[in-house]
């Protein structure tokens, strides 16, 4: 193993070097333990440096921290507001600020780490809701500009900054530990929530404009062929009511038919079967009378009919005697 050199031997750092040292270490022992958990003591220790060192550039680890503080607030400032003044479109905007976020996170996660505690008291600094109220007025401004293009009220602005804002930086604290999915698909999701709302949420979002357009025209092609389903079923439906409807109807005459029948008293044969049979009667009638008198040789007599010519019938000499 290699000894260290001796400390006569190692580069001497300038003061602007030392500072920048001890802000790197100092940036990564905060992320770990917070303002409160970090001595001076190991501050120094770990810079390879006295404790009057880290006093001499920065007062104490008070100091210490709030430069390090001011140097993420501004950072990532500068990225969410370059990210919204360099797009035209505003849905861009919105993809750019997010993403921007979520890569400022994935880049330097032991600074956004610092900046969502909150800030020592004594130090003077911003804490992470100032952070955001700094970013909330740029998002403030662009919205209130839109609002009016579009005849909205723009006292409105502030408000949905703030959500927009907030729903962000959220999301980001939550992916600075799972990490999963990866950055783009997240800030996708995000600007799917809040371009489209809970109502016309995209099921597959895209920042690329290609991809979400091809995905868009796959969906309105569903929604058509859905469409055309439902059509088709309502169709199908109203064609079985109106048959249904046509059966009721029929079983309804049908009943009116049979209530009828039974009022007027039984009836085995309808008017035209009953005049036929009178006909077949009356044919039955002369047919045996005409048989009778084969037989005996005298004229036969009805069964019923004026006694007179029953008599003019029998004997014709007699009744001219008469």
């Amino acid at each position: 193993m290699t000894e260290p050199a001796p400390r006569s031997r190692r580069k001497r750092m300038t003061g602007k070097e030392r500072r920048e040292q001890l802000l790197t270490i100092g940036r990564t022992l905060f992320a770990e333990r917070g303002l409160d958990g970090t001595s001076v003591e190991e501050i120094a220790s770990a810079a390879g440096v006295s404790k009057p060192v880290v006093y001499e550039h920065f007062g104490g680890k008070e100091g210490l921290y709030a430069v390090v503080v001011d140097r993420e607030f501004e950072r990532l400032l500068s990225l969410v507001a370059e990210a919204l003044n360099s797009a035209i479109h505003y849905r861009s905007k919105l993809e750019k600020a997010a993403l921007g976020l979520l890569e400022y996170i994935e880049e330097s996660p032991d600074g956004f780490r610092i900046l969502v505690r909150d800030s020592h008291g004594g130090t003077g600094t911003g804490s992470y809701a100032s952070l955001l109220s700094e970013i909330a007025g740029e998002v403030e401004h662009i919205l209130a500009q839109e609002f009016k293009r579009h005849g909205y009220d723009d006292k409105a602005a502030p408000m949905y900054a703030q959500s927009l804002v907030g729903m962000v930086a959220l999301t980001g604290q939550w992916w600075l530990d799972v990490r999963k999915p990866g950055r783009e698909e997240v800030a996708a999701h995000i600007v799917n929530l809040a371009w489209n709302g809970l109502s016309g949420l995209e099921p597959r979002p895209y920042l690329d404009p290609k991809r979400r357009r091809k995905e868009l025209e796959r969906m309105e092609k569903q929604r058509e062929k859905a469409q055309a389903k439902a059509e088709k079923a309502e169709a199908k439906a109203g064609r079985a009511e109106e048959k249904a409807a046509a059966k009721a109807e029929k079983a309804q005459r049908k009943a009116r038919r049979d209530d009828d029948d039974t009022e007027d008293g039984p009836s085995d044969l309808d008017p035209a079967d009953l005049d036929a049979t009178d006909r077949d009667a009356t044919d039955l009638d002369a047919a045996d009378l005409d048989a009778a008198e084969h037989e005996t040789g005298e004229p036969a007599e009805p069964e019923s009919g004026d006694e007179s010519e029953t008599e003019t019938v029998r004997d014709p000499a007699e009744a001219a005697t008469r």
